[in-house]
């Protein structure tokens, strides 16, 4: 059955990448409304795109409040996905982006650093969130919109995209290691499937090419969370602050607590407090002591030069 099953892993992940790509060395255009205007882009991947025609011609860009899987090789693992298949699902993504006709608006067109537009583009945020292809990602104290929560937990429930083989609690996004140069203290980016909102992972690694890196925290098996989730559901205090969130996210955020000790943003203020407030009694009561530190998800190290470089990192061969 693993052998199978890892022939169609291949055929599978070798269809999407030549149905992605194309045949032919031409960039597929994609049809944008960039601030009302119809503007052809071309998608690299699922959460960003390079202008090719108008006065932004060159012009790259940045799609704010979700992330699509890394697509320049099998890097990312959680529970028993094998990367190849995440990896397929990153195509997708770029797939689906390139196929639509979207919506996308910058206010003030500020270019970073690197010359990119942070745009919103809500229309596509939604669909790739929806078929489970991206999830919901902001950065700093930026709070994802309610609705866009929403649409996530139901890919979650019902297994879409990268969550058909179960949800960790934090999503590995970006890996460095700490001879790369970066000023300050070095960190990896995590991301909550609760609230997409992101977590710096500090450290001194200095990691391997091709090494995996895997984000530790310590939580309960999700049979015990889930029966956290029932009991919190039965307290009258905690009840109308969870009203209409599925159990299972309700079970990730009690371990986001186990690991981080935070209320994650799912509710009202009033909801996180009382939340907040039963969850420490929890805690006082003895009853995250069966937590144990256990890997939630992994990224394999590969540095931003060498990605698209070759030869190949071994890692990236397939």
């Amino acid at each position: 059955m693993r052998s199978l099953r890892s022939a169609w892993i291949w055929l599978f992940a070798l269809l999407v990448t030549l149905t992605a790509s194309g045949t032919t060395q031409a960039e597929p255009a994609t049809l944008v409304f960039i601030n009302g205007s119809p503007t052809a882009v071309y998608f690299n991947d699922g959460d960003s795109f390079r202008v090719l025609e108008g006065p932004l011609e060159g012009v790259k860009s940045r799609l704010a409040g979700f992330n699509t899987l890394e697509s320049h090789g099998p890097v990312h693992a959680w529970g028993d996905w094998n990367p190849k298949e995440l990896y397929a699902l990153a195509k997708y993504a770029t797939l689906n982006a390139r196929r639509g006709v979207w919506h996308c608006e910058s206010k003030d067109m500020h270019r970073d650093g690197y010359g990119r537009i942070l745009f919103q583009c809500p229309d596509l945020r939604r669909s790739q969130v929806s078929n489970g292809f991206a999830h919901v990602m902001t950065v700093g104290d930026e709070q994802a919109s309610p609705d866009l929560l929403r649409v996530q937990w139901d890919a979650i429930v019902h297994r879409r995209g990268m969550w058909a083989h179960g949800v960790p609690a934090f999503v590995v996004t970006s890996v460095h290691s700490v001879n790369e140069g970066y000023e300050g203290r070095t960190y990896n980016r995590v991301v909550s499937t609760v609230d997409g909102m992101s977590e710096q992972w500090f450290h001194n690694q200095a990691y391997n090419e091709c090494e995996k890196a895997c984000y530790m925290a310590k939580e309960l098996p999700m049979a015990d969370a889930l029966q956290l989730a029932t009991e919190l559901r039965a307290d009258p205090k905690v009840a109308e602050a969870i009203r209409g969130i599925p159990d299972v996210v309700v079970a990730l955020a009690v371990n986001e607590y186990i690991a981080l000790g935070k209320v994650r943003h799912m509710t009202s203020p009033a909801g996180m407090e009382a939340l907040g407030a039963r969850l420490r009694e929890m805690a006082a009561q003895g009853r995250f002591n069966a937590a144990k530190l256990e890997p939630t998800s992994c990224m394999i190290y590969v540095s931003f030069e060498r990605r698209y470089r070759e030869p190949k990192p071994s890692c990236l061969k397939w």
